[in-house]
């Protein structure tokens, strides 16, 4: 039997502190840091974590702590996935460059994929990021349906 998808979803809590992955590539930076600058309040009630040197700056902008991955190119884009994978975060801010060439497009797809698969916010620019921060989930938990992975592989090697 070829399954799909899993059959049913289940419910995950997202914690009223929020896991934020930040990233940005290289024609973007900018424009999180004076993103994140207005929000920081906000941000900081919150754990950060980025990818290379988005993480650096955001953490040296603002002056708070954000975990730093490896550089996108180099599997940092992996490692968000990898948290996302694991149910280790729970918002995705992603500023892409709709116009510089990506040699690491495979990675972005593969994650944000996995952001829709796991029923990850994603915002992909300053108004949709602006919409995420501001809603009142982001301070509460919130219930979120994701697919149930035990099932879908027990499933899978039913025979």
């Amino acid at each position: 039997m070829n399954v799909q998808r899993p059959a049913r979803d289940v419910r995950r809590t997202l914690p009223e502190r929020k896991r934020i992955a930040l990233i940005a590539h290289d024609g973007k930076k900018e424009e999180l840091l004076a993103w994140a600058r207005r929000w920081e309040t906000t941000l900081a009630a919150h754990e950060l974590l980025g990818t290379g040197t988005t993480a650096r700056r955001v953490a040296d902008t603002l002056g708070l702590p954000v975990e730093g991955l490896m550089s996108g190119p180099l599997g940092g884009d992996q490692q968000i996935g990898a948290r996302i994978t694991e149910q280790r975060l729970d918002l995705l801010i992603f500023f892409w460059d709709p116009f510089s060439p990506m040699p690491h497009d495979p990675d972005v797809k593969a994650l944000l994929r996995l952001a829709a698969l796991w029923n990850v916010p994603v915002a992909c620019n300053a108004a949709s990021a602006d919409f995420m921060i501001s809603s009142p989930y982001v301070a509460e938990n919130y219930d979120a349906s994701i697919p149930d992975a035990g099932e879908w592989i027990a499933a899978r090697t039913r025979t």
